[in-house]
């Protein structure tokens, strides 16, 4: 199974009221996730500065497990379809060998401010991280 680790550590301005990791910082460290995602395709910064992206247009976020001060993040970032101006990606966040937290998102590639074909040999490259959807993924909030 192909697949790409990103890793942090929860820093203690992320600690919320509750002494856990506060629920937006999970959605950066996912977003630092999709950027090294991005980054080991050919979509990184020098990509990035000629109008060109990944922009996120659908988010799905299951927290499963508390997530403590100073903790170690291993994100697992899993490419689970490639179409010709999307791409649909799930994170999995773990701390300790646990599953603390999963996104599912739906990324759209843009040029300016239009919704472009993703360039051949980037496509070709994330089709390298193509995964078997996990069972998790596609559902809705009920």
């Amino acid at each position: 199974m192909a697949e790409l680790s990103y890793r942090d550590r929860v820093r203690p301005e992320w600690i919320d009221y509750n002494g856990h990791l506060s629920e937006p910082y999970y959605v950066l460290v996912f977003g630092d996730a999709t950027t090294f995602l991005m980054d080991t395709v050919g979509l990184g910064p020098e990509y990035r500065e000629t109008g060109s992206s990944l922009y996120t247009v659908e988010a799905h976020i299951r927290y499963l497990r508390e997530v403590g001060p100073d903790a170690e993040l291993d994100v697992t970032t899993r490419v689970l379809d490639v179409g010709g101006k999307k791409v649909r990606l799930c994170h999995e966040l773990r701390v300790a060998g646990a599953l603390a937290a999963t996104e599912e998102i739906l990324a759209v590639h843009v040029t300016g401010s239009r919704a472009s074909p993703l360039p051949a040999d980037v496509a070709e490259r994330l089709r390298g991280y193509l995964t078997p959807v996990p069972d998790y993924a596609g559902r809705a909030i009920a």
